[in-house]
């Protein structure tokens, strides 16, 4: 039984997202995620599936977006550990 590149990439997509979702570390899991989605992304593209670029596309967006938003409170909690 052989298997395409775009198999293989679908195959690694759900195993780094199902990976991801037994993180306890949630900037891991975020990180993790991330990859699948961007993974899942490019398998989208490849097989022609829209519905699957979009929604994997938004998930890692909104992975992006929360990974900045938890590094920019802990600098800015660093800062304020430094300043006192």
């Amino acid at each position: 039984m052989e298997f395409s590149t775009v198999e293989i990439l679908g195959y690694a997509s759900s195993i780094m997202v199902a990976i991801s979702l037994m993180m306890k570390d949630i900037v891991l899991l975020r990180v993790l995620n991330f990859i699948g989605c961007a993974l899942f992304t490019s398998y989208g593209l490849m097989i022609d599936a829209m519905p699957v670029v979009v929604t994997n596309g938004f998930i890692a967006c909104v992975n992006v977006y929360f990974l900045l938003k938890m590094y920019n409170e802990k600098k800015a909690e660093n800062l304020e550990t430094a300043k006192a």
